[in-house]
């Protein structure tokens, strides 16, 4: 490997960590101080095979059109054992769309709430309350059994979920248990409410 390669992807690694959240090629390759996106690219794309290849907890995953560094999903309950979760009102609101529609397609979350999803789906998955299964071109979006438990649902069926917001959220719920069409666009409320734990943000209300 060229020693101009190596210090790139050095860099690209460490604006990765520092930055906590997603980011484009295009990004990286400002973030980097570069002129050519394409010598950001094959060190991103080395730099996902280096991490590939080692035993560790840690991996370069690429969400849509972005790249992160995180925890893989085998670590997580390890992770969140420690780590308390606080969930931006934005990133809370991604949530319970995902929560009331699922199984949702990310492609359909993005046209509700804008390309901020690819983050929204990336930090989701980070605390461990959704997965995101390969669907087609896009990623078919559903909650973990830690999304019941941390706001409290007794279940982790979707249509029982469905019933818990709709009821908390003051939400008409269809006869045949369908969405309703009150979370369909993008000035749907914030978010669920939050559980009574020291760790978890301030109650959020429906806008």
């Amino acid at each position: 490997m060229p020693a101009r390669t190596g210090s790139l992807e050095l860099k690209l690694e460490a604006i990765l960590f520092a930055g906590g959240t997603p980011l484009s090629v295009k990004e990286l390759t400002e973030k980097a101080g570069e002129s050519d996106f394409r010598a950001v690219q094959r060190a991103l794309r080395h730099l996902v095979r280096t991490y590939s290849s080692r035993q560790t907890s840690l991996e370069i995953r690429r969400v849509g059109d972005r790249y992160a560094l995180q925890v893989r999903e085998e670590f997580l309950p390890s992770v969140h054992s420690v780590q308390p979760i606080e969930i931006p009102p934005r990133t809370l609101k991604s949530l319970t769309l995902i929560a009331y529609h699922q199984p949702m397609l990310q492609s359909v979350l993005v046209k509700m709430v804008g390309e901020y999803a690819y983050q929204e789906v990336a930090e989701l998955q980070s605390f461990g309350l959704i997965r995101a299964e390969p669907k087609g071109s896009t990623l078919e979006l559903t909650t973990t059994g830690r999304f019941a438990e941390y706001f409290g649902i007794g279940s982790n069926r979707p249509e029982q979920i469905r019933e818990f917001l709709a009821k908390k959220l003051g939400l008409p719920v269809a006869p045949d248990g369908a969405p309703s069409a009150a979370l369909s666009e993008p000035t749907g409320p914030e978010g669920p409410p939050e559980p009574d734990a020291p760790a978890a943000p301030a109650p959020v209300e429906p806008a």
